[in-house]
């Protein structure tokens, strides 16, 4: 068996990942980042998930260096597409034009930016950066993990890495169980934790959201056009399947109308912007158009034939996944998930080819669509990796719940300060999160979860501009261990507004930071927890380092 040693152990190379990367070769630790696929990046690249942004982010809302991430993004499309001088000029410049971010792009556009940012790190040998690796081993002693072991998934090969501190940035928190880490899963009871969203019953460990195995698809206009796949091997089983929730879903899966996820009404979808007007909206809300909505390619900002066709990222509440909890299961169970939901996304783009309502021509298919693996990485078209929502996740010096950052659980249905009518409404009334003394950055978005395997619809409601408090990096009895992604200290609920792009890079920064300036100062995370002046001297830190602690607006969302 192999063995290397260093400062500070990455596991997982998603966006935590890397940011912890940047930010503790930034604090001149040795770093080693592991990854088990062949890109980095995770939910922006190998998972092929256009950023889930607050609507702030063009203007803050972000730490400095993943607002130098966006920028780096469009600067590579000025610089290397050929951009009609309109988009060229465009400050604000959106590739794809999605309406899901401001910044809707290809997914190797974000990895080349990530390895852009890496490579002075990689060049003065503060970063090794190891791919095709899976922890199956840690080795502890008493509160302290000395090492994980490693296997490539390519060779066979064990490597054993033994490091001073451990960053769990996997997709599903694997390093907790293999280090004896405490950590829960799934969905807590409302008596436990309090929230009003919660589950009245007893907690729920094997409930947990949906996994979407997303992928990038283009449309040929071109008359005659038929680029249909061969029929899924499971399609007539997701043909007909009809969700079994605890609010009704209209009907099959493979369907254009859904749920909207605030309120679960009924809604009708179309494919394209130019057939809103040709379907009848359901419960009064607006048809949706999905081709724009997390579209990644514009072939209008281009010179010429540069670039032949729109290309739109499939992450839709259609190719949901939650039929099956594989988190805590056999390989076989896990296994299982995989394929069955590959197989719904498959049937998914199928149904739309050939069987799908057709609202321009009034018949049925649209037999032009087709996958693009140029810009998946992958040779059937499928991203690398279905995109994850939700972790294990730390039993931390502080859990971050639903009464900390909810609109409703803090404010209730309808407060004064949401009424300009009514007597003492101000700006400065407007709720607050709940201030954390012990911040290591901000986020904002809503407390968004999908379709879950304890057969829950959405629940998706109204949250306030949060802060991540230290306390939920750390684990509470783990001395050496911090989280790096989403499986920092939240609950099933809080986790659906910590869980998008923006706030798993602060949360991973800022482990990153914190692990450096321990070892460069000599305390451990607990400490700096503990101790004022610890905690002040870090925070400060933290601040020279771009990372806001704190809003300065506050309206809910």
């Amino acid at each position: 068996m192999r063995e290397m040693s260093t400062d500070v152990l990455i596991a997982g190379g998603g966006v935590g990942g890397v940011a912890a990367a940047l930010a503790a070769t930034a604090g001149g630790r040795r770093v080693i980042m592991t990854e088990p696929l062949p890109w980095l990046g995770g939910q922006l690249t190998s998972q092929a998930v256009p950023p889930d942004e607050n609507r702030y982010i063009e203007n803050g809302g972000g730490t400095r260096r993943y607002l130098a991430f966006r920028e780096g993004v469009r600067r590579y499309y000025r610089e290397v597409y050929p951009l009609k001088g309109s988009a060229m000029r465009a400050a604000a410049l959106n590739p794809g034009g999605g309406y899901v971010s401001a910044l809707c792009h290809e997914p190797r556009i974000a990895l080349h930016v990530m390895e852009h940012m890496l490579a002075p790190a990689r060049s003065s040998g503060r970063i090794r950066i190891l791919h095709d690796l899976v922890p199956i081993a840690a080795d502890t002693e008493g509160d302290q993990v000395r090492s994980v072991t490693f296997r490539n998934t390519r060779t066979g090969e064990e490597i054993l890495i033994a490091a001073r501190y451990f960053i769990d940035a996997t997709e599903l928190g694997d390093l907790l169980p293999l280090a004896n880490v405490e950590y829960v899963t799934g969905a807590e009871s409302k008596r436990d934790t309090g929230e009003p969203h919660a589950v009245d019953g007893p907690a729920e460990p094997d409930n947990n959201q949906a996994i979407t195995w997303c992928f990038p698809m283009a449309y040929d206009p071109a008359p005659g056009a038929d680029h249909t796949i061969d029929k899924p091997a499971m399609y007539d089983h997701w043909n007909t399947y009809e969700p079994q929730l605890d609010r009704p879903w209209p009907g099959t899966m493979l369907s254009w109308v859904d749920c909207d996820p605030q309120t679960c009404d009924f809604r009708q979808s179309v494919l394209f912007p130019s057939e809103v007007d040709k379907a009848k909206p359901l419960n009064d809300i607006p048809v949706q158009p999905r081709w724009t909505y997390r579209r990644i390619t514009r072939a209008s900002l281009y010179e010429g034939d540069a670039i032949p066709h729109d290309v739109t990222l499939v992450n839709w509440p259609h190719n949901d996944y939650f039929s099956l909890n594989f988190i805590d299961q056999p390989q076989a169970v896990v296994d299982r998930a995989m394929y069955e939901s590959r197989q719904l996304s498959l049937s998914l783009l199928y149904w739309m080819q050939t069987e799908a309502p057709n609202f321009t021509t009034g018949g049925t298919g649209y037999p032009g669509l087709y996958l693009v693996p140029e810009i998946s990485g992958t040779d059937d078209g499928l991203a690398m990796a279905p995109y994850i929502r939700e972790s294990r996740r730390i039993q931390a010096l502080f859990t971050v719940t639903e009464n900390h950052v909810g609109t409703f659980a803090r404010c209730g249905e309808n407060p004064m300060w949401a009424d300009k009518s009514k007597p003492g409404y101000h700006e400065k009334n407007w709720p607050r999160a709940e201030h954390f003394h012990d911040s290591v950055g901000i986020g904002c978005y809503r407390i968004d979860l999908h379709m879950s395997t304890g057969n829950n619809n959405y629940i998706d409601i109204s949250s306030l501009h949060f802060q991540i408090p230290l306390g939920s990096l750390i684990p509470r009895r783990v001395r050496n261990l911090l989280a790096g992604c989403k499986n920092l200290g939240v609950t099933h609920l809080s986790n659906g507004c910590y869980r998008l792009h923006p706030v798993e890079w602060n949360i991973g920064e800022s482990a990153g930071h914190l692990a450096a300036w321990c070892l460069n100062h000599g305390h451990t995370p607990h400490e700096v927890h503990e101790s004022t002046e610890l905690l002040a001297a870090f925070q400060n830190h933290l601040v020279n380092e771009g990372i806001p602690l704190r809003w300065f607006n506050t309206y809910p969302i």
